[in-house]
C-alpha cells in the first residue's frame, strides 16, 4: 500500500502543484496545497482508486481557490482596519497594492465571472493536465474538454479587455 501511494505520488505530484500555482500563482503556497491534498487523500482513499488523479487534481483546485478566498477576506479586513486606524498602526499603501496586484486581480475578477465548469477546464488545463485528465476530473467527456476551453478562452479574454 506504501509503495502504491508512493507511485502515485511520483506521478501525480507534478500535476497537482501545478493546477494549484496556476491558481494561486505562487509556487511554495502550491506545494504546501499539493501537500495537503496528498495527506487528505491519503486519509480517506486507497492510493489504487481508479479515480485517484481526478480527484487529487480536482482536490487541488478547490484547495487552492478556498485559499485565494482567505487571502481576499484578511486583504479586505487589513485594508479596513487600515481605513480605519488599525489598533498596529499599520497602513497600507493602496496605490501600491492595486499596482502589484492589478493583472492578477483582473485575471482573477474575469475567471470568477466565468461559469463554474469553464473555469475549472482553464485552471486545469493551463496547469498542464491534458484533455483526458481534465475531462475526468471535470466529469465531462474528453470531446467536450477542447469545446469547453475554447469557449472559455474566448470569454476570459473578453472580460479581461473589458
Amino acid at each position: 500500500m506504501v509503495q502504491a501511494f508512493e507511485a502515485l505520488f511520483v506521478a501525480e505530484y507534478p500535476k497537482v502543484v501545478g493546477v494549484a500555482n496556476r491558481v494561486l500563482v505562487d509556487r511554495a503556497e502550491a506545494e504546501d496545497v499539493a501537500q495537503e491534498v496528498f495527506l487528505d487523500f491519503h486519509r480517506r482513499h486507497s492510493p489504487t482508486a481508479p479515480y485517484a488523479a481526478a480527484w487529487l487534481h480536482r482536490a487541488a483546485w478547490h484547495t487552492a481557490l478556498n485559499r485565494v478566498r482567505g487571502r481576499r477576506r484578511r486583504e479586505r479586513r487589513e485594508e479596513l482596519d487600515a481605513a480605519s486606524g488599525g489598533e498596529d498602526g499599520w497602513s497600507a499603501d493602496p496605490q501600491r497594492i492595486a499596482e502589484r496586484n492589478y493583472d492578477r486581480d483582473a485575471v482573477r475578477s474575469a475567471m470568477r465571472k466565468l461559469p463554474a465548469r469553464a473555469a475549472g477546464v482553464l485552471a486545469l488545463r493551463y496547469s498542464g493536465l491534458s484533455y483526458a485528465e481534465v475531462g475526468e476530473a471535470m466529469g465531462i467527456g474528453v470531446g467536450q474538454v477542447g469545446t469547453v476551453l475554447r469557449r472559455a478562452e474566448a470569454r476570459l479574454k473578453r472580460e479581461v479587455q473589458l
